[in-house]
């Protein structure tokens, strides 16, 4: 069955590129639009309001999302905008490298984790500077830092890290709001590092029991069946131990706001050349702990009222481009980097939530009519909603083309004429006109990652028996294939009904995985 739509595809992807040759030569020379990625952490299709309208059961509890609704129906609003993986680590690493995190073996970093990015690797910022772009990034990073086999220097000099991979200045949270250490990272320092009160990060207790250093209480001796959080900062559990900097913790309650903060100031000082700004938002990754003015915003607990604090943060960059004459010159996108975690938010008390992080509640279902969520492969996990607004070039319009965020950096070279080199970004593909509205179809087939590999083609949905343990619903006991267009939600196991489908879905799916990109495959 595949076989017969192949010479469709072919047909098809010959005439798009004739049109993409056509389209590039047009952009060449144009004024350059500024690029402004906000970057939601674990953020579902449905936590967008406009979403659940179009998409979701509208009988469930909803988070009013007015900045995003807006932005959305200035647009285009994507109803199959992928990440590339299901957990954040891996899907920031594809997003800005345009290679798949599994090809290197990226998974959620640690707090020590070295860079995860070599500094031999082009980055989407990189490729930018090419076309002569201001690059920055404000927010949560978690792809580590310094060199391999020797990790991060927290009193000293962390280094490669976001400045060596391309980014001219970077304002960062350094692994995850519920990771150690907590403070902020500006440029290659801990901000406001007090050497008396060194910093020691460790996964165990004893690696940060040092003389001289703030220490912090241990959140297994306070609880013994804790078995997420192993210390406490701030009142809050922590992913590993820290001790020292007492002085450079951040405030969880006022992180949104100081980022904003740096994104307003990056493009006050940046507007009169074109720009990149990724805003890369810890809301509403756990703990979720929202400004005092936007608790009880929602019926949904901390995570729905972090969402609504998102969505200021979303309006508050709006404004600044507005303010400063650049709505008509700016690529504005929103998505973000996985799906919800767990798809209902049954909040507190499920194994990796305890006792010391704030919850969230009430059934909102944050994947829509989407199965799953946060690492798992089915398409709660890797559908996020996407929102792209370009004034004077993008209709503002709703589309079902299939798109996925590791494109972005091949299709945005495409669109400043930027040449990449066979060996750069392998695994991106040229999909701008998808991105423009211009192409109403988008990706014929994409993968999708978690603890294993999944294969999409078209509505066709593949995945092989993963087979590892600790599943917890995670992913299918055994092989599977799911009609979208039929089945949106994967119920139904139809493979033994389409056993040539699952059949030639498998040998493509390997042939992608031993591969060495995606690109180098003569597949459209």
């Amino acid at each position: 069955m595949l076989c017969q739509n192949s010479h469709f595809f072919s047909i098809r992807f010959i005439a798009c590129s004739i049109f993409a040759i056509a389209f590039a030569i047009s952009v060449r020379g144009a004024e350059r639009p500024n690029i402004v990625i906000i970057y939601g952490d674990d953020v579902g299709f449905a936590d967008v309001s406009v979403n659940v309208d179009d998409q979701g059961d509208a009988s469930l509890p909803r988070i009013e999302t007015p900045n995003l609704d807006k932005l959305a129906g200035e647009g285009l609003n994507f109803t199959d905008a992928h990440c590339s993986a299901s957990t954040c680590t891996p899907s920031r690493y594809s997003l800005l490298t345009g290679v798949h995190a599994f090809r290197k073996g990226v998974s959620i970093a640690p707090p020590n984790a070295p860079s995860l990015i070599t500094t031999d690797m082009l980055t989407l910022p990189a490729m930018l500077k090419r076309a002569d772009y201001r690059t920055g990034l404000v927010g949560k990073w978690h792809l580590g830092l310094g060199e391999e086999g020797v990790g991060p220097d927290w009193n000293g000099m962390l280094k490669p890290g976001p400045l060596e991979l391309g980014f001219d200045s970077a304002y960062i949270l350094p692994t995850t709001n519920d990771r150690v250490p907590c403070v902020y990272v500006d440029g290659h320092y801990v901000e406001n590092l007090d050497l008396n009160d060194p910093i020691y990060v460790g996964d165990t207790l004893a690696e940060v029991e040092k003389p001289g250093s703030t220490q912090y209480p241990d959140a297994r001796a306070l609880n013994p069946e804790e078995k997420f959080y192993k210390s406490i900062v701030n009142e809050i559990g922590r992913i590993g131990y820290m001790s020292g900097g007492k002085v450079a913790l951040w405030d969880d309650y006022t992180s949104t706001e100081v980022f904003v903060g740096k994104a307003l100031d990056f493009i006050d000082e940046n507007k009169g050349e074109p720009f990149f700004l990724l805003y890369s938002a810890q809301d509403i990754h756990i703990p979720n702990a929202p400004n005092e003015r936007f608790q009880g915003k929602t019926t949904l607990g901390d995570r729905g009222d972090a969402m609504v604090q998102l969505d200021w943060a979303v309006g508050e960059i709006v404004e600044s481009l507005e303010r400063n004459g650049l709505r008509e010159n700016t690529i504005l996108i929103f998505t973000s980097d996985n799906g919800p975690t767990h798809h209902a938010d049954t909040y507190p008390q499920t194994d990796i939530i305890s006792l010391y992080s704030p919850h969230a509640g009430n059934g909102h279902d944050a994947s829509g009519k989407w199965r799953g969520g946060k690492y798992e492969i089915y398409e709660g996990g890797t559908r996020v909603p996407l929102m792209i607004r370009w004034p004077g070039r993008i209709e503002a319009s709703t589309t079902d083309a299939m798109v996925n965020q590791i494109d972005f950096l091949a299709s945005f070279a495409r669109l400043l004429g930027v040449d990449l080199e066979d060996h750069e970004a392998g695994d991106s593909r040229d999909t701008l006109n998808a991105f423009l509205g211009e192409d109403s179809k988008g990706l014929t087939y994409m993968l999708e990652e978690a603890r294993g590999l999944a294969l999409r083609f078209n509505d066709w949905k593949y995945i092989p028996t993963i087979g590892m343990k600790g599943n917890k619903g995670f992913w299918p006991e055994e092989e599977s294939l799911f009609n979208l267009s039929e089945d949106p939600g994967e119920q139904v196991n139809v493979i033994s009904q389409f056993p040539e489908i699952g059949g030639e879905m498998a040998t493509r799916l390997n042939e992608i995985r031993k591969s060495k990109s995606v690109r180098s495959l003569d597949i459209p």
